[in-house]
């Protein structure tokens, strides 16, 4: 009887709509050309047009359709928000029921991959400190080219964790460590503690050789059932890069897929005083984790989709948990809120080098990656 053979592990790359699963696709595209990857986008009917814009120049970048994923398609002519929220009552996603990640990003994800072993590659930044959407289901293994440490926190768990000391210090032995060897190996030998954790371990340990480290990872997964432990070999154990936001907005223009146009500052004044205001976020046009400005801004650069984001709030739901959308919208709120942005940015813009960017993008870590990356 022939021997069953193994389908071979998936190299899937979501993209948001946001900057930086953009900027990964094409990052990915340009160093690693020999992966395989799979591009998708799970859309929930509700984002801007300049998401769309994007995705399209994007496959035209990448030479591959992103293949759109549509939570409950075919059961349904609305959008998929619209079919899950009467599913729900008029119940609004909010922080506490993000129940619009699960059904619109994440079940659509997990239903698109099934059961095969999947590298899913998630555009975190290397100044960003989070680690981003983790599936549960073990079949699904995430790596974070853009930062130093392109492992995920459950991985750099069982690598580092005490029991493992053994073997880990058994792999780090077989490599060429030079001069460092003595004190690599003090530090692999060290048990985590109180006074010595597991970030301070991983810290030490990237210090003394991104590459060493990665590829001692690597051999760790073969004893293990992640998808990549059925890899011969893996490109980005070499990848030492950091990048932070700049290298993001540089690749995206540079590449000629360009900047989502909501990121794109634009100016406003109250109060005799100048402003800019942008997007921070990708996403429905309605996302509950948009900031007060944010909300302005899409009732005065997009009056269309402010009035449809009005109609969601009834029943007593609403988007924000301490006014609704028509008290915010009066031009006396509207006002106060620019003030307030106003008084409340100056300082941060002097001390951040007058950068727009940098002060709306401080919310982004709110939020999920699901969406936002």
């Amino acid at each position: 009887m022939d021997e069953i053979q193994q389908k071979p592990v998936r190299h899937l790359l979501g993209i948001s709509g946001g900057k930086d699963s953009a900027a990964l696709a094409i990052y990915m595209h340009q160093l690693y050309p020999e992966l395989p990857i799979e591009y998708y986008c799970c859309d929930t009917g509700k984002e801007l047009d300049e998401t769309y814009q994007l995705i399209a120049a994007l496959e035209g970048y990448l030479g591959k359709k992103i293949v759109q994923l549509r939570a409950a398609d075919g059961t349904h002519h609305e959008a998929p928000f619209d079919h899950f929220i009467e599913q729900y009552g008029g119940y609004l996603p909010s922080s506490n029921a993000r129940w619009c990640t699960k059904k619109l990003k994440l079940e659509p994800f997990e239903q698109f991959i099934g059961e095969d072993a999947v590298i899913s590659y998630v555009g975190i930044r290397g100044d960003e400190d989070r680690d981003g959407y983790i599936s549960k289901k073990t079949n699904i293994q995430s790596i974070f080219p853009f930062r130093r440490n392109i492992w995920s926190e459950d991985v750099i768990s069982k690598v580092l964790a005490n029991v493992n000391i053994p073997q880990v210090a058994g792999l780090f032995e077989s490599y060429d460590l030079g001069a460092r060897r003595e004190r690599v190996l003090q530090v692999v030998s060290t048990a985590l503690s109180g006074r010595y954790t597991q970030a301070m371990k991983l810290k030490d340990l990237l210090n003394f050789s991104v590459v060493d480290f990665n590829h001692v990872v690597f051999s760790f997964l073969k004893s293990t059932g992640y998808p990549l432990a059925q890899e011969a070999a893996f490109p980005l154990l070499n990848n030492t890069d950091n990048l932070v936001r700049e290298d993001i907005f540089r690749m995206l223009r540079e590449s000629g897929v360009g900047v989502p146009a909501y990121y794109e500052a634009l100016p406003f004044e109250e109060g005799g005083q100048k402003g800019h205001y942008a997007r921070s976020r990708s996403g429905c046009f309605f996302c509950f984790y948009q900031q007060k400005i944010e909300w302005v801004w899409l009732l005065e650069q997009h009056p269309d989709l402010y009035e449809k984001a009005i109609l969601y709030e009834k029943d007593g739901y609403q988007w924000a948990q301490d006014e609704s959308l028509l008290e915010l919208r009066r031009p006396e709120r509207v006002a106060a809120i620019k003030t307030e942005y106003l008084k409340r940015n100056t300082g941060k813009m002097n001390l951040k080098g007058g950068k727009l960017v940098d002060i709306l993008l401080d919310a982004e870590d709110e939020g999920c990656a699901a969406c936002f990356v």
